[in-house]
């Protein structure tokens, strides 16, 4: 199977993965959603905002440095594992001492109605931090099988842990046991998915440690480590300061409208993104295909992306309600805000990936910092006038800064402007018509068959709409789509043959 082919075969078993484990874990959001208070959802947002920022320690970046070395020894593995492992222990002790003084710092901020609701921090982050002993056994594994494309057991594994940790989750809130019920739910999913990463890979952690592993993975991984930091400072910042300065509630207003967008981002992006850091370094050095690869990702996820991101803006005013319950109306216009850098980020997330492949982390990171400073700042200045400023203000700084990523790739491959840009050209076009003629639909039948029907309308016109006006200026999106998909599922044939 060349290249190609296992790319192909990568993002299919991807897109089983992302999308199969992200629709059960929106139809478990929709059910706890509905069961459990908006508090609970921005308690655990909090929780895990400080528990998402120490696992970048955990990762070191050691699991993309495995996936993006051309040679790769045993005392390699070896060596990432122990680290990791090491790393896990320490940042679980630092943890259960630093969510005490991290809830009293919340507490001092936020509205004294409130303070007793923030205290359940402490506890919640206590438990969470096994995460961290639980994450550091598979990360070396989770690197080890996206770096041989063996993305049917990543998918599985995906799969397994979202539905047992739903299961527990729904379980527990049906029991009363309110935002617990999501700890329970987060470290069931952990535990899950290493459990079948163990049984999907063949290779167990040897003694083979070796100080010139340590080097050269942490030469790479340290530049990983240092993006990760800061892009948690433009991911997370909001959330902390949201709930700070707004309190819980408003958070978890803000927590939905965010993951509606993380959902669709890792059902339409990260399907091929997944597979792009492992394709573009095997083609390290050749710049042609490394800029042909690179195109063909772009292209054919805004053709499916901007659709989805710029049809949730137009319909969020039914979908959120119809799908949530109208308690969650407060979240409707941040996720119509949020929609644009939906866009954005549905084509910048393989600018790294080429980036990172060429040997370029540092390049990320120098964009990294820039984002992170002008991202803080805007949400600082945004958080007094509340939610929808934060992701209005996100939104605006993102597409301000948004030429950088693409011009580095440019240098470093050999792509022009007018190539790069006139890709999305198509795809733009059958995004306004959609979007007019779902409107026009909305206005039409909003007071004659209810929300739930004007949804259902809404969503089958502008998939129809689009469909049509694609095929109608530019046929070829289509067959590169079809080509990528026959692709996928002949090369997992001939390896379920050879198999056999």
């Amino acid at each position: 199977m060349d290249l190609r082919e296992r790319a192909a075969r990568g993002v299919f078993w991807t897109a089983v993965q992302n999308w199969g484990a992200s629709l059960v874990s929106l139809a478990i959001t929709l059910v706890l959603a509905r069961m459990l208070a908006p508090e609970a959802f921005g308690l655990l947002a909090l929780a895990s905002a400080f528990i998402a920022f120490m696992g970048i320690f955990l990762e070191q970046g050691l699991g993309q440095a495995i996936v993006q070395r051309v040679e790769l020894t045993p005392a390699h593995l070896d060596t990432a594992f122990w680290m990791q492992l090491t790393g896990g222990v320490i940042l679980t002790g630092v943890a259960v001492a630093a969510a005490g003084p991290f809830t009293w710092l919340y507490q001092t901020f936020v509205d004294p109605t409130q303070a007793s609701l923030v205290g359940q921090l402490t506890p919640m982050i206590r438990w969470l931090s096994l995460g961290f002993l639980v994450g550091a056994l598979g990360g070396t594994q989770g690197a080890i099988l996206q770096r041989r494309f063996a993305f049917k057991a990543l998918a599985i594994r995906r799969l397994a842990a979202s539905v047992a940790g739903g299961a527990v989750g729904i379980a527990m809130a049906a029991r009363g046991w309110g935002v617990w019920s999501l700890v329970g739910q987060s470290l069931t999913s952990s535990v899950v998915g290493v459990v079948v990463l163990w049984r999907a890979s063949e290779w167990r952690p040897g003694r083979s440690v070796s100080r010139r592993c340590v080097a050269d993975l942490w030469s790479f991984g340290v530049n990983v480590t240092g993006i990760e930091v800061l892009n948690f400072v433009n991911r997370r910042s909001d959330d902390l300061l949201i709930g700070c300065f707004l309190g819980p509630v408003a958070l978890g207003y803000y927590t939905l409208a965010y993951g509606l967008l993380l959902q669709m981002t890792q059902i339409l992006t990260r399907t091929v993104s997944s597979v792009a850091l492992p394709t573009f370094s095997r083609l390290q050095g050749k710049p042609d295909q490394m800029r042909h690869a690179f195109l063909t990702a772009t292209r054919l996820t805004s053709f499916v992306a901007f659709p989805a991101f710029l049809g949730m803006a137009a319909v969020a005013s039914e979908l959120v309600p119809v799908v949530f319950g109208s308690r969650w109306l407060p979240s409707v216009p941040v996720v119509q805000v949020l929609a644009f850098i939906g866009l954005l980020h549905s084509v910048e997330y393989f600018t790294p990936a080429i980036l990172m492949a060429a040997g370029r982390p540092s390049w990320v990171l120098a964009v990294a910092v820039l984002n992170a400073v002008t991202n803080l700042t805007a949400f600082i200045t945004a958080v007094r006038w509340g939610i929808v400023a934060v992701a209005l203000a996100y939104v605006i700084r993102g597409w301000v800064f948004s030429p950088i990523l693409p011009y580095l790739v440019g240098r470093l491959i050999g792509l022009p402007w007018r190539r790069y840009l006139g890709q999305y050209v198509a795809p733009l076009i059958g995004c306004s018509v959609m979007v007019a003629a779902v409107l026009a639909s909305k206005a039409m039948l909003a007071e004659r068959i209810g929300l739930r029907g004007v949804l259902a309308v809404d969503i089958l016109l502008g998939v129809a709409v689009y469909g049509l006006t694609i095929l109608w200026i530019a046929p070829g999106l289509y067959r590169e789509s079809l080509e990528l998909l026959r692709l996928a599922v002949v090369g997992g044939a001939r390896k379920d043959e050879r198999r056999s």
